[in-house]
């Protein structure tokens, strides 16, 4: 994190203590540390929306095992896309049920249409997509410890 700049809002009473019982349910124990989030979060909905910004995210899928061909039709789509999805996650929930999680790297535009394929899907009961981006546009990474590091990133089907 860089040097810290101390600014002053003002905020409807009702307002601030609607926020405070929220970031306190969050479990934030002060409000700055809130409000960063809360910049950082449309920051990064602001870069993941730019069709060509590389994005990476998670494809999380709940769906019956049982309906017809769909676990060989999200497994063709994604081998489909391996340049897309990183990794995969699955779990039985149930008799019936299963989640699954992608992880996916690429650009925007290309993950959303992936995702949408996916979710989409016959069998499929509920889906969502997550986007970020790799590197916040400060350059900085996440991490916030000043520590440049690499991540290798291992592929598993």
């Amino acid at each position: 994190m860089g040097v810290l700049s101390r600014i002053g809002i003002a905020l409807d009473s009702d307002l601030l203590e609607r926020f405070d019982n929220f970031i306190s349910r969050l479990g934030y124990t002060n409000r700055s540390e809130a409000v960063r989030d809360l910049i950082r979060d449309r920051l990064v909905a602001e870069q993941t929306a730019s069709p060509s910004a590389t994005v990476v995210g998670t494809v999380t899928l709940i769906y019956d095992h049982h309906s017809h061909g769909v676990t060989e039709k999200l497994t063709e789509l994604q081998h489909a896309h391996y340049e897309l999805v990183v990794s995969t996650s699955h779990a039985h929930l149930d008799r019936d049920s299963c989640l699954e999680v992608l992880i996916v790297r690429g650009k925007s535009k290309q993950v959303e249409e992936f995702a949408g394929r996916v979710i989409g899907m016959k069998g499929v009961q509920h889906g969502r997509l997550v986007m970020t981006v790799a590197r916040p546009a400060s350059g900085n990474p996440y991490h916030g410890n000043g520590n440049s590091h690499t991540h290798k990133l291992i592929r598993k089907h």
